[in-house]
Formats: C-alpha cells, sequence, structure tokens
C-alpha cells in the first residue's frame, strides 16, 4: 500500500508516476467542520460548481415560472452539459421561450465535450456555435432573469450588469460571506467567477440542501431537477450523471474547472467541496467519489458500481490499458477542542 495521503496517484505499470493532491472540506448546514482532508480553507474558485446557485435566481425571481422552463431546462441551468443534439435542442428551446437565439449568447462558441456529437458536427462541415458551449443553459438561465427583472440582456454577462450583481448575492448569501470577501474573476465562458475557501463552498451547498430538504421552493426546484435529470447536468459517462443517477436523489453534485467538485446532501443537511490542488480533472472523480464512500454516503454497492469512474484507467493509442489513477484519500474529523 502507498503511504501517500490525501492525493490521486497515478501508476504506470507497477510504478507509481505521478500525484494530484487533494484539499476537501466537509460541512453542515450550521457552519461546523465535520471532517477534511489537506487545507479546508483551501481559497481557489467555484467556477463551474456554482451552477446551482446561479440557478436559484432563475427560479426564485419568477423566470423559471414566466417562460415555463421544464424540469430538464432547470437542470440544463446548472449543468456544464456535453454538447449532444440533445442538450443543444434544449438550449435552443430555452431560447426560443425568452424570444431570443444563439446569438443573444455571451459564451463563446466551443466544440461540445461528448466526442460523438463533435465528430459528428466536424463530419456535416459545421462549426460549433455558441449553443453548443458547455455553459449554454446557465447563460440561458441568465438572459431569461434578465428580461423578467425588465434588465437589458445585453453585456448580460459583465460585472457591473445587475444580472451580474444578482449573482453575486446569491452565492455570497449561501457561503454566508460579506460580497467584498468573495474573490472575482472572469470565467471559461465570459461570466463573473467567484473565489472563496472550500468550507465557504461546502458551507453553501449544505445550506441548499437543508432549504430544500425544507421544502424552500427555488431550492427545492433546483435541486429536484439536478437529481432528476442528471444527464442534463453533463452527459453519459460523466462523473456528475453518473453519481446522480446512482445516488438516486440522495446527493446533487458539480463539478467546476481546474478540479472543483462540489456535493450537497440533504437527508445529512451536509456540504462537501474539494480541489485538486495542481487543477487536475482526471483525477476529479476518483477523488470525491473516495471522499463520499469514506463518509459514508453512497455504499460499497455504489461504489463498485462506478468503480470505472473511481479506478480510471490510462489507455495508449493502440487501446492497450498501460496504468490506473488510484485514490489515497484519508479524511480527518477537527479537535473537539
Amino acid at each position: 500500500m502507498s503511504t501517500i495521503e490525501n492525493a490521486v496517484e497515478v501508476v504506470r505499470g507497477a510504478v507509481p508516476e505521478s500525484v494530484h493532491r487533494i484539499s476537501a472540506a466537509v460541512v453542515d448546514a450550521g457552519g461546523k467542520l465535520r471532517a477534511y482532508a489537506g487545507d479546508p480553507d483551501f481559497f481557489t474558485f467555484l467556477r463551474s460548481a456554482a451552477k446551482p446557485l446561479q440557478a436559484i435566481p432563475v427560479v426564485e425571481d419568477g423566470a423559471a415560472e414566466r417562460f415555463g422552463f421544464t424540469a430538464q431546462e432547470v437542470a440544463l441551468c446548472c449543468g456544464s452539459h456535453s454538447g449532444t443534439p440533445a442538450h443543444v435542442a434544449l438550449a435552443q428551446g430555452m431560447l426560443a421561450k425568452i424570444g431570443l437565439d444563439g446569438g443573444a449568447l455571451a459564451c463563446g462558441p466551443s466544440n461540445p465535450v461528448d466526442p460523438a456529437a463533435a465528430r459528428d458536427l466536424a463530419e456535416a462541415g459545421l462549426e460549433p456555435q455558441r449553443v453548443h458551449n458547455n455553459c449554454s443553459g446557465k447563460h440561458a438561465g441568465m438572459l431569461a432573469l434578465a428580461r423578467v427583472r425588465g434588465w437589458d440582456p445585453a453585456e448580460y454577462h459583465r460585472l457591473e450588469h445587475p444580472v451580474q450583481g444578482r449573482m453575486l448575492a446569491e452565492v455570497a448569501r449561501w457561503a454566508g460571506l460579506p460580497q467584498e470577501a468573495i474573490a472575482l474573476g472572469t470565467d471559461g465562458c465570459g461570466v463573473v467567477c467567484f473565489g472563496m475557501p472550500l468550507r465557504s463552498m461546502a458551507l453553501a451547498y449544505a445550506r441548499v440542501a437543508a432549504a430544500a430538504r425544507a421544502g424552500e421552493r427555488a431550492p427545492l426546484a433546483v435541486v429536484e431537477a439536478m437529481t432528476a435529470h442528471p444527464e442534463m447536468v453533463a452527459g453519459e459517462g460523466r462523473v456528475c450523471t453518473e453519481l446522480m443517477r446512482r445516488t438516486a436523489g440522495r446527493v446533487f453534485a458539480k463539478i467546476g474547472a481546474e478540479g472543483v467538485y462540489c456535493v450537497g446532501v440533504p437527508g445529512a443537511e451536509l456540504g462537501i467541496a474539494l480541489k485538486v490542488e495542481d487543477g487536475s480533472t482526471r483525477a476529479v472523480a476518483p477523488a470525491i467519489l473516495a471522499v463520499l464512500r469514506e463518509l459514508d454516503l453512497i455504499s460499497e454497492d455504489d461504489f463498485g458500481a462506478l468503480h470505472d469512474l473511481v479506478f480510471a484507467e490510462l489507455v495508449n493509442t493502440r487501446g492497450e490499458t498501460v496504468g490506473q489513477l488510484r485514490p489515497r484519500i484519508q479524511l480527518r474529523v477537527p479537535d473537539a477542542a
């Protein structure tokens, strides 16, 4: 057994080749740190793990009701979708309900995450459009929010626009932070992103989990949409979709770029935030699934069913398995003193 702790180890053959260090915080809805790995106050950006928080105003302020968004469409607001035809059609449908088209999206065009969808687009001789961007659902939700609040949708992605002010207020509310304590940056899709300690990210997810459990309308709608339609939050074979599908409503979960992952647990009113410190995406699924297993939030059967994500294989260009990722996570309980 390796002596490496709080990391995902990459093994090629029988030789450890790389190590991805992990920090994580497990927090309850009252703000108590229940467990941690590495540095629970590691400061980083939420990135796309903010999307469930950013979807709450779309429901709370009446945009989802005004434009008749379905639960699938609310889930897409929370998602980093794979750009399959189903995802693209749903995003286009949302825009049509708002009375806009793909040109209104501030996110740039990008290839679908799904390899088959990207290949089909290329073979058809078509260029990717803004609607193929994995964030197009979130952006459609923001446009709907602008419309329902009577704000000019132009430049809605800018920090000074009231849509982004509304998003900052919402993130601060759930994270329990003053707005001025949140670092602001620009996300890959052009909107504002939010920096804070892992502990605060976990608290945000714990509070949303508790609010959903208590039946608060907007948090409940977001959590139910994500867990009922996990395929719209990511896509087939991706950790968000497979985890929520397997747990059947027990958790809601969202990945963020640069190795961030957040999970809310309504039954236990817990939030978990994890950061792969070097930003590696490949280490995220092994790390978060190992943390959830150690907390007994997924069963041995769940862990086994998700084996291919936990112990992801390294495959060379010949299709041969040449190595494996292995989580080495040991959660600690804070000193009661």
